[in-house]
């Protein structure tokens, strides 16, 4: 592994795109620059980030936006997936901020530049603060607010877009930000989280319109994040488990986009806990996609439990994991992938977003992380045996091109393979980086 970084000749076509993300609040920083988002707020509830950290200077991306897709180019990556601050292009009296149109079209303009296909996400978590103020996502109204904003940046950017994704996992911002309340706007209950997912979808939906009427010649989509589900035992008991918690956190997104209908499950909620769905939602919902992207990370062992419920259960003492406990297991990829071909008609995957946090240390000016080279090399090789298999990819990103805000974990965990000095923003790309570029320049 130290001698190179092999991988599968699928993965070689120059027609499979290989590129790295960022998110705009994990990287960007200026936050004077743009309005209030809900994680500007959440990060100054006491206890809500580990460290007690916040994003309002981050990587200072906004500053250092051309030294880091210097890096991107010279690492030898096809595309680069970015987001685009909401509360950076609209203002809370509904104008438009054009400074923060510039900032992202100076990042289109060079990419194209350089050759460097652009994957642009309208929604990564930060919802305009004004926005939430109003309800957030448990109101019907974000939902067109949304689509507007979609259109505005859309009708902006023109032809400097390679394919536009409109939101990034809205499970974590309905489920972990509207119902157990550990990430923004920190909501807690169960009478919020299928509301919320059912509005976030709708705004997917809604975004699609326009996105299909000012750039129909762009690939559009959605982003998922899937954890592919076992059962910890043969029991029949934990196998219902099982569907039962893949229902709630893969099913309950995939299905309404893909096929119009939400899962069974629906029918069993109570009614306080179902999403207020009127007619047409689900046909806007279920507009065609040009992709689906999947976001993996780990695989989860379910158990039942008492009165038809479940458990997530942590990983065992003797399975390799990465620096946030999750278990190492890149066969749940290529399983999920295949899961999803069998169980829907997809349009294109791509692998929007895989990779690990590693406590990273550099020695001898260098981060020697062994663990996160192999971790990629494992997990590109499950997308090429499930390429093999028949399941259509056309693109695999590593998450993530810097070191970064990581949500509720502050600045502890690193998902980066280029390591980022928090006080001197100096850049330092890791050897899981080098490897990989010695790769992607033999494919060109």
């Amino acid at each position: 592994m130290s001698k190179g970084f092999s991988i599968n000749s699928v993965l070689g076509d120059p027609n499979f795109t290989v590129g790295v993300a960022t998110s705009s609040f994990q990287i960007e920083g200026a936050s004077e620059l743009r309005e209030p988002c809900i994680w500007d707020t959440f990060c100054q509830v006491p206890g809500a980030v580990k460290d007690n950290s916040d994003g309002r200077t981050a990587c200072d991306h906004y500053h250092l936006w051309q030294q880091d897709i210097a890096l991107i180019d010279e690492l030898g990556f096809d595309a680069y997936r970015f987001s685009v601050c909401w509360p950076r292009i609209i203002c809370a009296d509904g104008s438009v901020n054009q400074e923060g149109l510039a900032f992202y079209l100076k990042i289109l303009d060079e990419l194209q530049r350089r050759g460097l296909k652009a994957y642009v996400t309208l929604y990564h978590w930060e919802l305009p603060q004004f926005l939430e103020d109003k309800g957030g996502w448990l109101n019907r109204a974000t939902a067109y607010a949304f689509a507007e904003y979609s259109r505005i940046v859309a009708t902006a950017f023109g032809n400097r877009v390679s394919a536009y994704t409109t939101l990034n996992e809205p499970y974590c911002s309905a489920f972990l930000g509207y119902e157990i309340g550990v990430h923004a706007p920190g909501k807690i209950g169960k009478q919020y989280g299928k509301k919320a997912a059912h509005h976030l979808l709708l705004a997917h939906g809604l975004a699609m319109q326009e996105l299909n009427e000012v750039c129909p010649h762009i690939p559009s989509g959605l982003v998922l994040n899937f954890t592919t589900y076992y059962p910890v035992t043969d029991s029949e008991a934990d196998k219902q488990a099982t569907l039962l918690a893949k229902a709630h956190f893969n099913d309950w997104y995939v299905s309404p986009a893909l096929t119009g209908k939400y899962p069974p499950l629906l029918n069993t909620l109570p009614e306080a806990e179902k999403p207020l769905i009127e007619p047409g939602d689900m046909e806007i919902i279920s507009a065609p996609m040009a992709y689906l992207g999947v976001n993996y990370y780990t695989r989860a062992l379910v158990q039942a439990r008492p009165g038809g419920h479940f458990e997530i259960l942590p990983p065992d003492d003797n399975v390799p994991v990465t620096a946030m406990n999750w278990e190492i297991y890149p066969q749940g990829l290529c399983d999920l992938l295949l899961q999803l071909h069998i169980e829907y008609d997809l349009p294109p995957l791509f692998i929007t977003e895989n990779g690990m946090a590693e406590d990273d240390v550099i020695q001898d000016g260098q981060v020697h992380d062994k663990v996160r080279m192999n971790y990629l090399q494992n997990h590109m090789q499950a997308v090429a045996a499930a390429m093999e298999k028949g399941v259509d990819i056309r693109g695999y990103f590593v998450w993530s091109l810097l070191d970064n805000f990581e949500w509720a974990e502050g600045y502890l965990k690193r998902f980066g393979i280029v390591h980022v000095d928090f006080t001197t923003q100096q850049r330092l790309p890791k050897q899981s980086a080098l490897k990989l570029s010695e790769w992607l320049k033999q494919r060109r």
